[in-house]
């Protein structure tokens, strides 16, 4: 799941992110409104964390923005302004949730579950295909009813492609899916991904489908 921060404060947005990806976010961070709407325009988001109080823009102006070009995106406005006519103005410019400074992380990784759970990727947080089943929250994963463990990057791509599984994903929405906007990516990481997964896997679990990506084939389908 990927995050977009938009936070001026570069201690509190460097402590949220830290939060964040230590359950398995990735986090795109930005510290002005403009940088926001560039970064929502050129990069893949699943949810979009916003801060009001920004030194370009309010934030309000910018989710407007977001809400004609992405209005189904998933948006938590954190904020300092804690009265209900705030709270109100949010909502009604197109928040999905409003959480006012200072909060509990935990809260917060809460609140970012419930919208993981709208975006409907699955209709329960345990998915089973064939002899592998992962619980997505805790990230549990079992492989013929043994536990099995990977690395972040790995249960996060497996992840992405479990709860796809029919689907074919291509390279990029691999890539987008397990690495930040900026951060260097090597030209072959997905494939060095891949080739690891494959070895907790069944034979044939992760099937490659040349030139265009990756899925995890349903049976029937």
């Amino acid at each position: 799941m990927r995050i977009l921060l938009v936070e001026d404060d570069k201690p509190l947005s460097d402590a949220l992110s830290s939060s964040l990806r230590r359950v398995n976010y990735v986090v795109d961070c930005v510290f002005s409104g403009r940088e926001a709407l560039t970064t929502l325009l050129a990069s893949q988001t699943d949810i979009l964390i916003l801060d009001l109080g920004l030194p370009d823009m309010d934030g309000l102006e910018v989710l407007r923005k977001v809400r004609r070009n992405a209005p189904a995106l998933p948006v938590i406005i954190l904020t300092a302004r804690d009265k209900t006519t705030d709270k109100i103005l949010g909502l009604d410019a197109g928040a999905d949730d409003y959480l006012p400074k200072p909060f509990e992380i935990d809260e917060l990784l809460a609140r970012l579950r419930v919208l993981e759970r709208r975006l409907g990727t699955a209709n329960s947080a345990l998915i089973q295909v064939g002899k592998v089943s992962l619980n997505t929250q805790t990230l549990e994963l079992t492989v013929d009813g043994t536990p099995a463990s990977l690395p972040r990057r790995e249960l996060m791509l497996l992840k992405v492609l479990i709860e796809n599984a029919g689907r074919i994903q291509s390279k990029q929405q691999l890539e987008s899916r397990l690495y930040e906007w900026g951060e260097e990516v090597a030209s072959n990481a997905v494939e060095v991904h891949i080739h690891h997964v494959r070895k907790k896997m069944p034979k044939g679990f992760i099937k490659t489908v040349r030139g265009v990506g990756y899925c995890i084939p349903v049976a029937g389908a």
